[in-house]
């Protein structure tokens, strides 16, 4: 994609979908060394805000810190460990192990070798190995995770918008630690699991995210999710702050993440990945319509033909939370728990009347009169 931008140029109103250097948030790899300096630097001026950056499991790369993870592997002999490869999408090549002997066919095609017996061989592919987060909030004995789209139109000033609407991808079957083998319990990918031999495409497994909201509102109470999604709103703000100084910046890019999030019985979220380029093939009339939506709310946000102020904070679907800080709110939490309003413009899993939103937007738009 560098190669492009490199060789061409672009008009004002010509709009590219990603920054040029979006790998680095995007990769598993480059995203946990981003996640991990971030960390770091916190450590050194402030204990507090270093404690927030504890939403990721321990990860490596692998090969290149094989030993680190064997260090850190004898330490806990009995944890479970996923492996990812790096730059791959849609749960291919990941497997859960216990043991070192477990991934000794893997192991074949790494460089832990001697010198003489490098000769002709290719560089292995790049892996993440991460502590498997085997305590999951289930629902119905069932595994998920969350997809949350967030859309960021410039890293300098980071400027962030979050849509309400989401989902919850569960998994097929029960979960259990006894079948560590079985993709269909221990991975939520729609790629997966629509390979299931029970699987009924009619139903799906997905909850969207004003349901599962709901459902935890009913069982925990508004506060304590209130503090879960606040919580979710930190893991993207960090993320994005984690590849801020070292994203390429331009006008005409904009990128729409896709941020997977996962839920332990804690009621801890975990980032798990986050995809520059999320599945928007529909899998029920459902999920067409929140497709459809995100991406003509995201065109609005672009804003290509100039209707907006440029003070918006909410266009659609989508809520500005981060604008160089926090943006605070001047909306009600519809849906969302008692009537008060969120001290910071998030609305995740609230009520998404886009449709009303965008016609009342437009009707007050300069281009409109």
């Amino acid at each position: 994609m560098r190669e492009h931008f490199d060789h061409i140029y672009l008009e004002e109103h010509q709009r590219v979908c990603h920054f040029r250097n979006h790998y680095e948030l995007t990769r598993k790899n480059l995203m946990a060394k981003n996640l991990k300096r971030l960390k770091r630097s916190l450590e050194k001026e402030s204990k507090f805000e270093a404690a927030k950056c504890d939403f990721f499991p321990t990860t490596f790369e692998l090969p290149s810190e094989y030993h680190l993870f064997v260090e850190e592997f004898k330490k806990h002999p009995s944890t479970i460990w996923i492996m990812k490869p790096a730059g791959r999408s849609q749960g291919k090549g990941i497997f859960l192990f216990r043991k070192l002997k477990d991934i000794t066919d893997w192991k074949k095609e790494d460089y832990f070798h001697k010198e003489e017996d490098k000769t002709d061989r290719e560089p292995p592919e790049t892996y993440v190995v991460q502590r498997y987060i085997d305590n999951p909030y289930l629902i119905g004995g069932k595994k998920f995770d969350l997809r949350v789209y967030v859309l960021v139109t410039s890293y300098v000033p980071l400027t962030a918008w979050l849509y309400r609407s989401g989902f919850a991808r569960f998994s097929n079957s029960r979960f259990s630690l006894d079948s560590i083998g079985d993709s269909f319990i221990h991975l939520t990918n729609v790629a997966i699991q629509k390979t299931a031999p029970d699987y009924d495409p009619e139903k799906g497994c997905k909850w969207s995210m004003l349901e599962l909201r709901r459902y935890l509102t009913s069982k925990y109470g508004h506060e304590v999710v209130r503090d879960l999604f606040l919580r979710m709103d930190e893991i993207f703000i960090k993320s994005l702050h984690s590849v801020q100084k070292i994203m390429i910046n331009d006008k005409h890019c904009f990128e729409l993440y896709g941020f997977d999030i996962l839920i332990d019985d804690t009621l801890k979220p975990w980032i798990i990945e986050v995809n520059a380029a999320p599945s928007l093939t529909a899998s029920s009339p459902t999920d067409y319509d929140l497709k459809f939506g995100l991406l003509e709310d995201m065109l609005h946000v672009v804003d290509m033909e100039g209707r907006l102020s440029g003070n918006e904070k909410r266009v659609g679907g989508f809520d500005l939370f981060w604008s160089d800080g926090p943006v605070a709110s001047d909306e009600l939490a519809l849906h969302c728990g008692p009537p008060l309003t969120y001290s910071t413009n998030s609305f995740l899993g609230c009520y998404n009347d886009r449709e009303e939103q965008l016609k009342q937007l437009f009707k007050l738009s300069p281009l409109a009169k």
